[in-house]
């Protein structure tokens, strides 16, 4: 019997779709390559007695609804916040603690810059009035701007929403939107530390300058999340970011989804006009009628439809779609905890607990990133550490230590024609050797290394040029934009076939935005066509 809803990939997204179309009452299959649901929010073991995340490896994003109507808590998921925001060692051998309270930063910035720390409580409400206005659109569909009635009603009451806010937050708003995160952190701060701790997130999955026109926006797309109610801040699921997943995928079981692992959807069939269903690698042909697409345009348009089915602008379009997050990701196993010369001690502190920045300013980002461009990768490179086994001793054996290295510039395409497969080790070993820098035991406490390059993550998980958003977050490829202006309401050309990834709006991070809303919207169609019968 031929299913509803056919889901190509089994990623948080593709389960959080599942969920809602099963709650509705549709019957769902998910299909997932992998041995193992959950795409790149997966925990696994890297070495013997050593577990951790292996790609996405911290929470703030996931959607507090989805968390709520999912019952995840109910699932086992639990996320402990950290005890402040982040810790960033200093070449001088002095540190920066950003949080837990903005009375805390002030204190600790007014070394730095008394009028930094004067200016940060405004800076903190500009980036919150920021974040509520982007919370408001998460869960939106984008209106096809042009395209229909519908769309011209939804661009309409878009536009209401917007011109509620006041003048002044209007201004900001489009400021922080178009903008570099440099421009804009260079006019409210002049200490580095300070810059360094928020244009990191600028940075994060964006392959391009901290001066980059629009990188203020990816600055921004990471401050609209929440962790147990408190917003702005970020924490550690325990058990690692597989437990964001199991817990979905226990809430799609009870719901009745149909779950298949190891199963690589090679194509979708297309018969008179629309979808009819998959087909496997191993020549299993599965009917639905629907399906979506949890994984990055680009499979799912150019390698899983044939060429003729989509008209030759659209495919042009995708064709261009620009998928490059210069990102590098490595998992270590430790002996001991880091002992960093600005704050010494092998012991637990709370800085351990922390998201660990090592990029001491603007200036060291823009030289990593144009490093990167010159010969491949930073030699000294932008990385965020944590050591989730300080609060999760199940990752690791008693006194020893799982950490997650997330770290940038690494362009996907080296020069000269090169693989990473002959450049992964040397990359590893410059992102060790910088960490070492502030913590010089840390090379030698590493008892075993996991490493994914930017080829690695396109392998292991189909993220396409190692593009951990599906999709650059620049600002010609959101909202209406994402994937291709007409087509951001998560439908596609192809009647039946939808995008439910974070290909689609409002697009990277472990969010659950993109199944949630892709939902709404094939549901929406399900009912047209019975009222049509």
């Amino acid at each position: 019997m031929p299913y509803d809803v056919v889901i190509v990939g089994g990623g948080h997204n593709g389960l959080v779709c599942a969920c809602y179309l099963a709650g509705a009452g549709l019957k769902v299959r998910v299909l997932e390559r992998r041995a193992l649901v959950g795409g790149a929010a997966v925990t696994e073991e890297f070495a013997p007695a050593f577990r951790n995340s292996t790609a996405a490896y911290t929470v703030s994003l996931l959607n507090p609804k989805v968390i709520r109507e999912l019952r995840l808590a109910e699932h086992g998921l639990k996320i402990v916040e950290r005890p402040f925001a982040n810790f960033l060692p200093l070449p001088d051998r002095r540190c920066f603690r950003l949080g837990p309270t903005t009375a805390d930063t002030q204190k600790e910035l007014s070394r730095f810059s008394r009028r930094d720390a004067e200016r940060l409580p405004d800076y903190y409400r500009t980036i919150e009035e920021a974040a509520d206005t982007l919370r408001g659109l998460v869960l939106e569909t984008p209106p096809n701007l042009g395209m229909s009635w519908r769309s011209g009603l939804r661009a309409l009451a878009l536009g209401g929403k917007l011109a509620l806010l006041s003048r002044r937050s209007q201004r900001d708003l489009w400021e922080i939107v178009t903008k570099s995160a440099g421009e804009l952190l260079d006019w409210w701060f002049e200490s580095d530390p300070i810059k360094a701790v928020f244009g990191f997130d600028s940075q994060v999955g964006h392959f391009a300058s901290p001066y980059s026109p629009g990188s203020a926006y990816v600055l921004l797309h990471h401050a609209f999340g929440e962790v147990n109610g408190k917003r702005g801040t970020w924490g550690h699921a325990l058990g690692g970011m597989g437990a964001v997943s199991e817990a979905i995928a226990r809430e799609a079981c009870a719901r009745g989804v149909e779950i298949t692992t190891g199963a690589e959807v090679l194509a979708v069939r297309v018969k008179g006009g629309r979808v009819s269903g998959v087909v496997l690698r191993d020549g299993t042909e599965i009917e639905a009628g629907a399906i979506a697409g949890a994984v990055n345009p680009k499979l799912l348009y150019l390698k899983m439809l044939e060429p003729g089915v989509l008209d030759a602008e659209f495919r042009s379009r995708i064709e261009r779609w620009r998928c490059a997050s210069g990102s590098f990701r490595m998992n270590v196993a430790l002996s001991e905890l880091p002992d960093f010369t600005c704050a010494p001690g092998k012991s637990a502190q709370p800085h351990h607990s922390s998201g660990i920045i090592i990029a001491p300013s603007l200036t060291y980002m823009e030289r990593a990133y144009f490093d990167a461009r010159t010969v491949g990768f930073s030699r000294e490179p932008i990385i965020e550490m944590l050591i989730p086994s300080t609060v999760d001793p199940s990752l690791a054996p008693a006194g020893r230590h799982v950490a997650s290295l997330f770290c940038q510039h690494f362009d996907p395409v080296l020069p000269g024609g090169r693989s990473w497969d002959d450049a992964r080790e040397a990359a590893a070993d410059a992102i060790v050797e910088t960490v070492n820098r502030h913590a010089p035991n840390f090379k030698a406490s590493i008892l075993a290394r996991k490493i994914l390059s930017p080829l690695d993550l396109e392998r292991e998980f189909g993220l396409i040029g190692g593009d951990i958003f599906h999709g650059a977050l620049t600002l010609d490829q959101l909202f209406s934009a994402r994937p291709v202006l007409g087509y951001a309401d998560y439908r596609s050309p192809v009647p039946g076939l939808y995008l439910c990834g974070a290909g689609a709006h409002p697009g990277g991070g472990v969010t659950g935005a993109p199944g949630h809303n892709a939902a709404r919207e094939i549901l929406r169609d399900f009912r047209r066509q019975r009222r049509a019968r």
